[in-house]
């Protein structure tokens, strides 16, 4: 693949104005740079706004399915490069190859999938209440389109933002985490090669104090779409907003899994590990409480043990079933939170430390967790730990497992492990959260269906993914003649 290793503006990759770098490591292997990008700040940032603005008359006016060419060729050409980028992903972000695999098809299918709709997302023709008069409506894009995309999902994200963003005639500027900017580079380099126009796109790297904010408050922007933390993204939404932009944030979660007696448990363990360790838990819809039936705590406690302790931790690129975290802080953060969990009186079932001799001296790897007998009030059940740690919680019945499952200020993603139809409608009928599902894990989406969450875990304005992500990104004009 060519090297990108600058900010992309105006269909040129520079550096940015103060000529600072900041680098991007292996979080498997600190001792290894994987690039060098540019420390920017507001005037790259506004160079881009201003690029994007100048290309945004000319881009809307194209006609969709030329701007579906173009994000066709673009996955055809990541397709291409299909394994190049799960071994970047694997060191730049840490995943092993079985995580970072699905994440960069999902990438290519992304392209695929809006550069169909960027063919027919036009609008609609309704019935007028008089003769000789006709009556439609018409989708236009809002202009220029700023999205800022977290570093654990670097290139999946960053896709599902810029593919419809495109697909409706917007131009963008997009600015990637810090900790993951390599993947994202790559994804605007594909655009590039396909033949996006300059200025279409615009990628600018640095901190989100400098970079993030500068686009957020930029009067040539009309659009913010972010996906991060809490805390930065209620700033994001209250600073866009002030300005009259239309914004979107995708924020945490505290999913839960709900176990009743009826399922297998087996099946149920599986599910909740893979929902719980999978991508080291540094996901927004990881499963981080499991809440189980009393009749089945003990063995379901077991059950989940065995699962974490069967687990190989170490480099993405070696075959080890979870890799590291994504930096020093993180990993800290995860390691507060076992001992906050410790001092509430939770039972450390297992793990809770950090790996650092052998082939773990040189990474952030922290042993898989969990924590029994745990109070769905206390801190570990109640704040986001962005790590692999379970809080396993016991229910008496499936009245008190359903309180505890929304007893929560976030509503990302819940499931329930049930064999009963009864249990499992219910479930889906109370649950407070915008993913729900039966006998799944918390984690993973499909792309064609409507994405985000309620309470603190969104702004609940606009969803992501499928036509809604299209919608935000358009404004709807409807249409009269009389003839």
């Amino acid at each position: 693949m060519p090297e990108r290793d600058g900010n992309f503006i105006d269909g040129a990759w520079t550096q940015a104005e103060s000529g600072e770098t900041f680098e991007v490591v292996n979080p498997a292997r600190t001792d290894e740079v994987v690039s060098t990008f540019p420390l920017s700040d507001e005037s790259d940032a506004a160079r881009a706004v201003e690029a994007a603005r100048a290309a945004a008359d000319d881009w809307a006016n194209t006609p969709g399915p030329a701007r579906g060419k173009i994000l066709r060729e673009a996955g055809s050409l990541l397709e291409d490069r299909r394994e190049d980028l799960v071994q970047l992903l694997t060191r730049e972000e840490g995943k092993t190859h079985d995580e970072a695999r699905p994440e960069v098809v999902r990438t290519v299918d992304i392209f695929y999938h809006y550069a169909e709709k960027a063919a027919d997302y036009g609008g609609t023709v309704k019935a007028a209440n008089s003769s000789r008069k006709t009556l439609h409506t018409r989708k236009e894009p809002l202009g220029v389109a700023a999205l800022i995309t977290p570093w654990n999902y670097p290139i999946a994200i960053p896709a599902w933002k810029l593919a419809p963003a495109l697909a409706a005639g917007n131009t963008v500027v997009i600015k990637p985490a810090t900790q993951a900017p390599t993947v994202a580079a790559e994804v605007v380099g594909a655009l590039e090669e396909a033949g996006l126009p300059d200025g279409v796109v615009n990628l600018v790297t640095g901190p989100g104090s400098a970079v993030g904010e500068a686009f957020t408050t930029h009067p040539e922007v009309d659009a913010v779409s972010f996906t991060g933390s809490g805390v930065v993204g209620t700033e994001v939404y209250r600073g866009a907003t002030a300005e009259g932009k239309r914004a979107q944030a995708e924020m945490g979660g505290k999913n839960p899994t709900v176990v009743m007696p009826s399922a297998d448990l087996d099946e149920a363990v599986s599910i909740v590990g893979a929902g719980a360790f999978g991508v080291t838990g540094q996901a927004c819809t990881a499963c981080s409480r499991a809440i189980v039936h009393a009749d089945v705590y003990d063995e379901f406690v077991a059950g989940i043990v065995d699962y974490a302790e069967s687990l190989s931790v170490g480099a993405g690129d070696e075959g080890n079933d979870m890799g590291p975290q994504i930096s020093e802080g993180e990993l800290e953060g995860t390691l507060d939170y076992v001992d906050v969990a410790k001092t509430e009186g939770a039972t450390l079932a297992t793990g809770g430390e950090r790996l650092e001799d052998g082939e773990h001296a040189d990474g952030f790897f922290v042993e898989p967790t969990v924590f029994a007998d745990v109070d769905n009030d206390s801190r570990l059940a109640q704040e986001e730990v962005f790590g692999p740690v379970l809080a396993v919680i016991r229910a008496e019945d499936f009245e008190e497992a359903v309180t505890a499952a929304n007893d929560t200020r976030y509503g990302l993603s819940t499931s329930i492990v049930t064999d009963s139809h009864a249990e499992a409608n219910e479930f889906v009928d109370r649950a407070e959260a915008g993913v729900v599902k039966v006998n799944e894990k918390t984690t993973g989406l499909e792309l064609h269906v409507p994405f985000g969450g309620v309470k603190e875990s969104s702004t609940n304005t606009f969803r992501e993914q499928g036509d809604a992500g299209l919608d935000f990104f358009t404004t709807t004009k409807t249409v009269y003649r009389n003839y």
